[in-house]
């Protein structure tokens, strides 16, 4: 097989995709930001009360892939021919290595301890000896497999607290859950009624699954299913939709309640300790390699704002 990379602006990724799939005979195409792990990195979100995310980064690679090379050129010379390409440059061409890609993928995840004790195993490995509490979670559609710094510190986190505090977390909420890993992180260490939501339906479907493979009652819907306060919040998102969304998930926090925020740079701990501050008043719980996660405790008195 053959890889087509493309460096196209904003405004051309979609008709880029659509006409490599559509019209020339790509077997996939992907698009990352051209710009990721630079000062220019710019994320796209899409939550609620946000506008709709762009169809593309300002600089975009699209990776298309071909069943050999002759598709791959005639592919790239069509499309680079259309007037309304003129912005789309070819960056390269190249084989793909013929790889196990099954044997790949499950290489990259081995298991994670989180804390003492705590780990998450694939399924296609055995539990460690020394593992007295276990997520089994395989990589899929949806982000979390416990290999990210943010979610490491939130179930090491949930792992601290659980034996003081877990009893009084009879309401759980994970907003933005993904696979849903905080929630049966949570599950596990004793709470109790979770609901975990995501604007993806994906993602829905993935903290389903996976709640099932792991013995655990998860509610899992979109976000509309939280209502009311929680005696413990998760968002594991990134920093500017965390601002956005302070009043609502402020405001989803139970008397006595938690807050445990993460996808956060060190750079912006202020930006989020500001944005809070008029509901909660947040801390740094956590740090690893340049993320930190960040709780707070509503007042047993205070109401809901």
């Amino acid at each position: 097989m053959f890889e087509l990379l493309l460096l196209a602006p904003e405004d051309a990724v979609e008709p880029v995709s659509d006409a490599l799939i559509d019209e020339l005979g790509a077997l996939s195409a992907s698009v990352e930001d051209a710009d990721a792990d630079t000062d220019a990195e710019h994320a796209l979100f899409g939550e609620p009360g946000m506008p709709a995310p762009a169809g593309g980064w300002r600089r975009s690679r699209v990776i298309a892939l071909f069943a050999d090379e002759a598709a791959a050129t005639e592919a790239a010379t069509l499309l680079l021919a259309q007037d309304w390409a003129g912005d789309v440059s070819l960056v390269a061409m190249r084989p793909v290595a013929e790889q196990d890609w099954v044997r790949l993928t499950q290489s990259q995840f081995a298991p994670v301890e989180v804390a003492p004790g705590f780990w998450i195993v694939p399924s296609w490995h055995e539990v460690p000896p020394q593992a007295s509490q276990v997520i089994r979670l395989d990589p899929g559609l949806a982000f979390g497999t416990g290999t990210h710094p943010t979610t490491r510190m939130c179930l090491r986190w949930t792992a601290r607290q659980a034996p003081q505090r877990a009893a009084g977390w009879s309401r759980v909420l994970d907003y933005g859950c993904g696979s849903g890993i905080l929630a049966i992180g949570a599950a596990l260490h004793g709470a109790r009624d979770i609901d975990a939501v995501d604007i993806d339906p994906a993602a829905v479907e993935s903290t389903r699954a996976n709640a099932q493979a792991n013995h655990v009652s998860v509610n899992a819907g979109l976000p509309e299913l939280a209502q009311g306060a929680y005696a413990l919040v998760y968002a594991n998102i990134l920093a500017t939709p965390l601002k956005l969304l302070a009043p609502l998930l402020s405001a989803h926090v139970a008397p006595a309640g938690s807050l445990v925020l993460a996808g956060i740079l060190e750079r912006q701990v202020e930006e989020l300790r500001s944005a809070y501050a008029p509901w909660l008043d947040l801390e740094v719980s956590d740090a690893q390699e340049g993320w930190v996660l960040m709780t707070a405790v509503r007042g047993a008195e205070a109401g809901m704002a």
